[in-house]
């Protein structure tokens, strides 16, 4: 049921392995994610506490929480990654064992929030079922959710319940920082991640730059220009997550006309999925490609150069904080503080 992650990396946090254990706060796993869900543990000394979830014959869910959970504060991990359905109907019964099995806070730790990409009514008679999954969350029980990198920063307002949207950005600052960044421009895919790229430049004195992109289909997008000076330059391609890799792709294609040689390609959530490995790997300009830990991934969906940071620390840090009542501002997405 869990992997094992090789390559990984703290934030610059403590480091907390033999930290008192707080009291009154247990951390449980759903199916998704273990390892990551044992990362967050250990960083706070405790263990993750038990559960059991199985299905039944006629494919309903069975879960049952191996511990009283009565006036505590409970933790649940479950990134909402393939297969995403399973694991959301998994995290939702979870959420409401610890309601009414009278939890005194229920939060649900969601590292990876797959319906963030549905954030708008885009085409007539569709669902924006970013909201609808944030109202669902809610009504199974969650008094507070903690998530990271959200697809667009307006779903952080779909959330009906105290929302901490956190932001990788720390530990991807720590990897790079050990690069030759002298050449080095930070590029956006698009306008609407500029406001992340810009961050992270800003971080490593570095200029930035954005592509004009316009999505064809799921998988396919065209990109038309690009703003900023990239010429010559190593880019460091930034995205909130690398799928199908389609975009990542076809803005490589494009930087290739303007002499860029040398690509890194980062992305928080790497899920790799269809094409993607094929697609990355057939690209021998990328020298390195960074994503964290909020997925679990199998073997056959790694490409090779690929780099694997650990947010554990982060989840966990933030976690100690809630309960301990201290701001947990400086971990957010979108907030400028000093690095």
């Amino acid at each position: 049921m869990t992997e094992e992650y090789g390559n990984q990396e703290r934030a610059i946090l403590p480091d907390r392995t033999a930290a008192t254990p707080l009291e009154g706060t247990l951390i449980f796993s759903g199916l998704a994610h273990p390892q990551l869900a044992s990362n967050i543990a250990h960083y706070l000394g405790l263990e993750v506490s038990p559960s059991i979830s199985r299905k039944f014959s006629n494919d309903n869910y069975f879960v049952h929480l191996g511990v009283s959970v009565r006036s505590k504060q409970v933790f649940i991990v479950q990134p909402l990654s393939p297969p995403c359905s399973d694991n959301l109907v998994e995290l939702l019964l979870m959420l409401d064992v610890a309601r009414t099995a009278g939890a005194a806070g229920v939060h649900a730790v969601i590292p990876y929030y797959s319906y963030a990409r549905s954030d708008k009514k885009d085409a007539p008679r569709i669902s924006i079922a970013g909201r609808l999954i944030a109202d669902l969350l809610v009504t199974a029980g969650a008094t507070h959710v903690i998530t990271m990198t959200l697809h667009s920063p307006q779903v952080h307002g779909f959330f009906r319940v105290p929302t901490d949207h956190l932001t990788a950005h720390s530990v991807f600052v720590e990897h790079l920082r050990t690069k030759d960044l002298s050449n080095s421009v930070i590029v956006a895919p698009d306008i609407g991640h500029a406001k992340r790229a810009t961050k992270l430049a800003r971080a490593l004195k570095l200029p930035v730059a954005a592509g004009e992109k316009q999505r064809l289909t799921d998988d396919s997008v065209a990109i038309t220009g690009m703003m900023g000076d990239v010429w010559g330059k190593d880019v460091i391609l930034l995205d909130d997550e690398i799928a199908t890799a389609g975009t990542i792709i076809e803005t490589i294609k494009y930087l290739r006309t303007c002499n860029v040689r040398k690509f890194t390609v980062i992305g928080t959530h790497g899920l790799f999925t269809g094409p993607a490995v094929e697609r990355l790997n057939d690209i021998a300009e990328i020298d390195e490609i960074i994503v964290t830990d909020t997925v679990p991934l199998k073997e056959n969906q790694r490409p090779r150069r690929l780099k694997v940071l650990s947010v554990g620390a982060i989840f966990g840090e933030v976690i100690r904080r809630n309960v301990k009542g201290e701001s947990v501002g400086s971990l957010f997405e979108f907030w400028s503080l000093p690095d």
